[in-house]
């Protein structure tokens, strides 16, 4: 198939105009990318001088001191409570794993009672048993888990939701900056022109 002269001079020039739209293309993004990359500079230096502190200082205010207090709480109940309470359990059990060894011992050396009275001894274990578990009852009972002395207020409520919701609204826009968008198309080849 044979182009005419006029034909050929039109493609030609027609070439050589999506040659210059491709680099002028080409331009523009390097452009875009550049602003985007400053706008998440911004970004990042607006939420580190602003948006952090803030945040630091509102959970500093009104989060962190019932954090502590409920720290405070949990290792009172630890250390009256539970460890108390643990050591009497183990301390009972190694009293009668004692016993137990001691009984062992005299029955496999010759020395043991004529009878052996196994009532006497299930009821003196129930007796052991209930007198360790109300001691562990007391113990347990024995510390007192403070009230909170005073519950957040609406106006504390509405500033956290509001400080939540500028944070989204932050991520949402660093998010929409920085997201690939698929009209956007860059070439591997950036001063290559299509073939027309």
């Amino acid at each position: 198939m044979s182009l005419s002269r006029k034909r050929k001079k039109e493609l030609r020039k027609l070439q050589n105009q999506a040659q210059k739209l491709w680099e002028s293309q080409q331009v523009i993004v390097g452009e875009a990318s550049h602003v985007a990359r400053e706008a998440s500079r911004q970004l990042g230096n607006y939420s580190r001088e602003q948006v952090v502190p803030q945040v630091q200082e509102t959970y500093g205010r009104y989060a962190a001191p019932y954090v502590d207090k409920g720290v405070a709480v949990s290792k009172q109940v630890v250390n009256k409570g539970i460890v108390p309470a643990a050591g009497a359990i183990v301390g009972s059990a190694l009293s009668v794993w004692d016993a137990a060894t001691d009984t062992r011992e005299r029955l496999a050396a010759g020395r043991a009672p004529a009878s052996i009275d196994w009532s006497d001894f299930a009821k003196r274990a129930e007796k052991y048993g209930n007198a360790a578990s109300k001691k562990m009852a007391k113990r347990v009972n024995a510390v007192s888990i403070p009230a909170p002395k005073k519950s957040m207020s609406a106006g504390s409520v509405i500033a956290i939701v509001l400080g939540i919701a500028a944070a989204a609204g932050v991520l949402y826009a660093a998010w929409q900056t920085l997201r690939a968008d698929d009209e956007l198309w860059v070439a591997d080849d950036p001063l290559r022109a299509p073939d027309a």
